[in-house]
Formats: C-alpha cells, sequence, structure tokens
C-alpha cells in the first residue's frame, strides 16, 4: 500500500488539497491520496476534483463558514492553476 507521501509525491497534490478531498468523500486522507493520484492523471479527473472542491465551497459558504470557504477557495485555486483544464 501506498503511503500518502508516496502519492503526494507522484501526483504534484498538497496535503491540503487531498484534505478537501478526504472530507468532501469521506474517506482518510490516505484513501483520498491515492484516489486523487488517478484523478490528476485525465482531463476527466482534474474536472471531478476541482468540482469537489467548488462543492465544499459552496457549502462552507451556505453554512456561513467564511473562513472555510475562503481556504478551499484559496487551494481550488491553487489546484487550478497546477492542473489547468484544457478548452
Amino acid at each position: 500500500m501506498l503511503s500518502i507521501r508516496d502519492c503526494l509525491d507522484y501526483c504534484d497534490l498538497t496535503e491540503d488539497e487531498v484534505s478537501l478531498i478526504a472530507e468532501h468523500e469521506g474517506i482518510p486522507d490516505v484513501a483520498a491520496a491515492q484516489v486523487a493520484c488517478g484523478l490528476v492523471q485525465t482531463p476527466e479527473g482534474v474536472l471531478v476534483l476541482t468540482n469537489y472542491m467548488r462543492d465544499l465551497i459552496e457549502r462552507a459558504t451556505e453554512r456561513g463558514d467564511t473562513e472555510k470557504a475562503e481556504r478551499a477557495k484559496s487551494l481550488c485555486a491553487r489546484f487550478m492553476e497546477d492542473h489547468p483544464l484544457p478548452h
């Protein structure tokens, strides 16, 4: 089994990005890292991960948790910069 560090090194994701994915999916960080490693390899997967992050931004905003929403926005923006979607 791969460690979270192995996955992060392989797929160029940050621990914070993986934590958002884990939160969205309700799974441990190491499992989220393994899932994200596969998804980040394709444009469709990058879109899925971007949508996970956007969903968390929306949920936090709806709850009035502005701190979490801003953190998620920042992480999503960095993720999209690092993994741009094709047009």
